[in-house]
């Protein structure tokens, strides 16, 4: 399909009201409301926008036509013609039918809570499949919507909803917006190839993986850079970074792992993003470990944390093994250290502190070892006593009449390697501690 650049003027600044509505579905969900509206402050400012005021709604349930109700809405529009707004920002996802009404009575461009997040990882978006994959899940959401868009694509002035797909001039014939999904769909299916290629590789070669997940902000970027010295971005933003990037890691003991940074979730995570960015969040998926980063300074760490088990659960990687960092920490007081917990393992670290990020790789690497076996090796084997040093960390060696004992703490995916040739020789199995505390 040919596309078309339409104009757009860059002076033009979104200035916009934000709108939250509070139904009872919210509060037997136990939905913080406080918290999901003044996230959307942030996902505003983070999009370029210029946030007047905020404004929410408690209703039974939402309104099928206007959403949050007629006379909300006219008080809506009094207040955005005072603060001389041009745009509304609803917390919540619309339907194309609102999305129309709400156009036609306030006059203003309206943007839901996904179309939002859409925008930002527009902007985020720097490499072909991270650039194939917002496409795809821009259109993906446009497509049910396009009767109810016209106002915005037609809408001179640049701002949230025209990045990506919406700086070309979409035709509103819904084939040619199929077909354009299609084409996305194989682009993207080949750089999934490729992408599953460069991890069989990792496995083959027996290098251990590790994904960093959270939630977005809490600082896994910092933590990548700090560990590995990659030169990723760091910002103080949510969703700062998008593509996701690996880096190789050496532990103390001299073992190389990769490590890769992944994109942040966030609660009510667009639907069609966590099916455009499945392989990238896959990841996670494949990783040996997850490490989990929490941002420990924040008030709504739990909340955060369950969106990101949520998150994972969906992917099929809520069984991976996990060690919850609690990063940040620098941030807080004594006494909120004290009441940071975690059901499994877990470190509370700040990703600038030296010592914290030794203490990590130590953490990285039990888990990696695992077990610390004793191998009873005959002395006339010289063969065999090679191997050992090829499975993992030798601890001690000593003698036994005609046997060598070799006390090793075994790398998990050396041994798998070797086709466990050493098994016949084990003489005794103690499990090593893998808590970090």
């Amino acid at each position: 399909m040919k596309q078309q650049t339409y104009t757009t003027n860059a002076k033009e600044q979104d200035r916009a009201v934000l709108v939250s509505l509070y139904t009872n579905e919210h509060k037997k969900e136990e939905v913080n409301m406080e918290y999901s509206l003044a996230e959307l402050v942030g996902l505003a400012e983070t999009a370029g926008a210029e946030v007047l005021d905020t404004i929410t709604q408690n209703k039974e349930s939402k309104d099928p036509k206007w959403f949050i109700g007629k006379g909300k809405v006219e008080e809506l529009k009094i207040r955005i013609d005072e603060l001389g707004g041009n745009t509304a920002i609803f917390d919540q996802e619309l339907s194309g039918a609102q999305v129309r009404n709400l156009e036609a009575a306030l006059d203003v461009k309206i943007i839901d809570r996904t179309q939002l997040i859409l925008d930002i990882f527009a902007q985020r978006a720097k490499t072909r499949e991270g650039i194939i994959q917002v496409e795809l899940a821009q259109l993906s959401y446009l497509l049910p919507r396009l009767s109810g868009q016209g106002k915005n694509l037609s809408r001179l002035g640049a701002g949230i909803g025209t990045r990506g797909p919406g700086e070309t001039k979409l035709e509103t014939d819904r084939r040619h917006i199929r077909e354009r999904i299609s084409d996305l769909k194989a682009q993207l299916e080949e750089v999934v190839r490729h992408r599953t290629l460069h991890r069989e590789r990792r496995k083959k070669s027996g290098i251990f993986q590790v994904a960093l997940v959270g939630y977005t902000n809490a600082g896994k970027s910092t933590l990548l850079k700090q560990l590995t010295q990659a030169d990723v971005l760091v910002e103080d933003q949510l969703f700062a970074t998008l593509d996701p990037t690996s880096r190789t890691l050496v532990l103390p003991a001299g073992k190389e792992i990769v490590i890769t940074d992944t994109v942040g979730f966030i609660q009510n995570l667009p639907h069609d993003l966590v099916a455009a960015f499945r392989a990238t969040l896959e990841e996670a998926n494949e990783a040996d470990l997850i490490l989990h980063v929490v941002d420990s300074s924040s008030d709504n760490r739990t909340d955060q944390m369950r969106v990101v088990q949520k998150v994972l659960g969906d992917l099929g990687a809520a069984g991976k093994e996990q060690l919850t960092l609690f990063n940040k920490i620098d941030l807080c007081t004594p006494e909120e250290r004290e009441m940071l917990t975690s059901e499994g393992d877990y470190l509370k670290i700040s990703a600038y502190t030296p010592e914290d990020l030794d203490k990590l790789k130590d953490a990285i690497q039990e888990k990696m070892t695992g077990d610390t076996r004793t191998f009873r090796i005959p002395a006339d084997r010289g063969d065999l006593a090679a191997h050992v040093y090829r499975i993992g960390e030798v601890l001690e060696q000593t003698f036994d009449e005609e046997d060598m004992l070799f006390e090793v703490r075994v790398n998990k995916i050396d041994y798998e390697k070797s086709g466990y040739i050493l098994e016949p020789f084990l003489e005794t199995n103690t499990f090593a501690n893998t808590a970090g505390e």
